[in-house]
């Protein structure tokens, strides 16, 4: 028997769980596999900043490489996980090669959806964001004048838009539904977003779908669009949301439904096993939820760790977002599932917006757009529990702070 901790998947959740391990003075072994050929890293700053060139990779990794031996962690790259056996706790990779555990963690993370093969989405020059890999991709694909289509107007389609248009690119962006950020924000903050991106000369047609994209010599070179129009491009960008990465867990007998399915401890349907992160699905108000966000990942996993070295603290998720688009800053305070009514408030300062997220006349989630003020405010009445008085929020000179009182 092992009291090994092996932990499948080196992303955020992954390098959390071990780093919070070794801060809980937890000397168990511990061994980090990661697919990747390179240390664990922030992935935020990939799409943003290091795109634009203005942050050396270096700078986004977690810890230098010594610290993993100095902190008996067995930093495992270029590997993965072919099986999970739970019954003899043993995980079968790659090479054939057996490692036995004591305590498993998965830290899978989430895929990218991908188009279709038959629609285009194997044609080179059609790309996803996600890992150091397809940020080299597109450094190399975005130089000033081309013309790039984003697929999905959702947060990664418009960041990726606004990254774009900074670097000179033309950008399109199509979106199938409505509107805009219509699965994760309300009208009003679509509208604001909207209104930026244009003002930056970004073409976004909404209600327009793809039919398929068109190929030259194996490399796309247009698309052809639910409204009957086609575009050249010389490159795409596909932002259509992820999958959580649950086969392993799935294949291994553990209960899974749109993720791997934890308790409040992080724990799966077998004892010895946790999970965090985009691939978690985690109890929410009675029902169940899956967080995409670094914040999640973080807290969850140095929650699981906790349970791991001996503790027994619930996970109650917090929830907060952010997203940098041009020299805008959208930080989101709460979660928006299920709101019924929203009030938009003017901030102080020209160009700031705070939209306030209500469900059955309780607040539960708040937009601020380069509005701090409001963000901090609404995140401390969430995590206080303070219903706001809707009269001052509705007043835009009236002080934000007085709700606190």
């Amino acid at each position: 028997m092992t009291d090994r901790l092996v932990i499948i998947g080196a992303g955020q959740a992954g390098f959390a769980l071990a780093a919070k391990l070794r801060a809980l003075k937890d000397t168990r072994p511990i061994t980090l596999i990661g697919a990747e050929d390179v240390a664990p890293y922030q992935r935020p700053p990939l799409s943003k900043k290091y795109l634009l060139g203005e942050m050396s990779f270096d700078r986004l990794l977690f810890r230098d490489q010594h610290w993993y031996g100095d902190n008996d962690v067995d930093l495992r790259l270029s590997t993965w996980v072919e099986e999970i056996k739970p019954d003899s706790k043993q995980v079968l990779l790659q090479d054939g090669s057996v490692l036995d555990y004591g305590t498993l963690a998965l830290a899978t993370g989430s895929t990218p959806r991908r188009l279709p093969a038959a629609i285009g989405g194997d044609l080179e020059g059609v790309y996803v964001a996600r890992d150091k890999r397809d940020a080299d991709m597109l450094a190399d694909e975005m130089r000033p004048g081309r013309r790039v289509l984003i697929i999905g107007g959702g947060y990664i389609g418009l960041e990726a838009a606004a990254v774009a248009r900074h670097l000179g690119l033309e950008v399109t962006v199509i979106e199938m539904a409505d509107r805009i950020l219509q699965r994760v924000a309300a009208k009003e903050t679509a509208d604001i977003m909207r209104a930026i991106h244009e003002g930056h000369d970004v073409v976004i047609r909404e209600k327009t779908g793809l039919k398929h994209l068109i190929g030259k010599d194996g490399r796309v070179a247009g698309a052809a669009l639910s409204d009957g129009s086609t575009i050249d491009v010389d490159f795409v960008v596909v932002g259509i949301g992820v999958v959580p990465n649950d086969q392993l867990a799935k294949e291994a007998g553990l209960e899974v439904a749109n993720g791997i399915i934890v308790d409040e401890f992080a724990r799966t349907s077998d004892s010895a096993i946790f999970a965090a992160g985009d691939c978690a699905a985690l109890p929410w108000q009675g029902g169940r939820i899956r967080l995409e966000s670094v914040q999640n990942a973080v807290d969850q996993a140095e929650a699981a760790a906790a349970v791991i070295a001996g503790g027994n603290e619930p996970y109650d998720p917090k929830p907060w977002f952010w997203s940098d688009q041009y020299d805008v800053k959208l930080q989101i305070a709460g979660f928006n599932l299920g709101y019924d009514d929203t009030l938009l408030r003017p901030g102080a300062r020209e160009g700031a917006h705070s939209v306030w997220y209500f469900k059955e006349s309780r607040l539960i989630a708040v937009d601020a757009i380069n509005d701090a003020k409001a963000y901090v405010t609404g995140k401390k009445l969430l995590e206080s529990g303070i219903n706001p008085d809707r009269s001052i929020l509705a007043d835009p000179s009236a002080d934000l702070k007085s709700l606190l009182a």
